[in-house]
């Protein structure tokens, strides 16, 4: 069996949750120990539960929570050295582990893959789970569709894709033009149109669920960009199963389950 949901994703904190058979992992501790271990409890499960957390990149929307929860449970880590000098928590031999942004790890029946992808902080990673033959990705805060991202959309079961930004909506709002070219630029984010045609170009036919992710408070909406993703996608008649979830930085996604037999 395969779990997975997202306990938050948005600029004010992300964090993803995966149960692959009995070991159960987190993707990101953006948002506080107190919300984390809530919403964990919301879907049954005990952070004593946690077989490992991964760490994407520094920035403080996917480690907010890191340090404290820390503190109170001894769940081992998995980050680059790189991403580790720059965050603000101390993570306790035996439970810090150093991996590189293009490594494989085997956790039991869990195979986890890091990939580097293009994002303006020091040492940005993506995540892979494979498991008994399939395979669940991680895909936030990309700039471009890069080599790495393709690769992980490519034969993925169950995808978190980006999906940050509209367009028009980046383009005549309220930002900055300085941040405007940062989210836009290829060390930024995804945008709907970007979420919809990888999809369309890279997933196969047995893509099943779609969370899209890190949506932006104020150049996107949970209509807009399902709207944007369902209209690009459409053209592919394999897909048409494909469940597609938004998620939300205020509360827990649905939480799917993969039945393997």
């Amino acid at each position: 069996m395969i779990e997975v949901c997202s306990l938050s994703s948005g600029s004010n904190g992300n964090a993803f949750f995966v149960k692959t058979g009995a070991d159960a992992f987190l993707v990101d501790a953006g948002i506080s120990c107190k919300q984390i271990c809530l919403r964990l409890e919301q879907i049954g499960v005990s952070p004593n539960d946690l077989k490992a957390i991964f760490i994407t990149h520094e920035h403080s929307d996917h480690v907010r929570g890191l340090r404290v929860f820390l503190k109170r449970f001894q769940v081992p880590v998995y980050i680059t050295e790189k991403t580790y000098d720059r965050i603000e928590a101390s993570i306790a031999e035996p439970g810090l582990n150093f991996i590189k942004a293009d490594d494989t790890i085997k956790l039991n029946d869990t195979l986890i893959r890091s990939l580097p992808k293009c994002h303006d902080a020091v040492d940005p990673t993506l995540f892979c789970f494979h498991y008994k033959g399939k395979k669940i990705s991680i895909v936030t805060d990309a700039g471009c569709a890069c080599e790495n991202v393709i690769e992980s959309v490519k034969d993925a079961d169950i995808l978190f894709l980006e999906s940050n930004y509209d367009e028009d909506m980046l383009r005549w709002g309220i930002y900055p033009p300085y941040l405007k070219r940062r989210i836009a630029g290829d060390y930024g984010h995804l945008s709907n149109n970007h979420a919809g045609s990888l999809i369309l170009d890279h997933a196969s036919s047995k893509l099943k669920h779609v969370f899209l992710s890190h949506l932006s408070e104020n150049n996107n909406t949970p209509e807009t960009a399902l709207h944007t993703f369902l209209s690009i996608i459409k053209e592919r008649d394999d897909l048409r199963h494909l469940e597609t979830v938004v998620t939300s930085r205020y509360k827990v996604s649905p939480k799917i389950r993969f039945d393997l037999t």
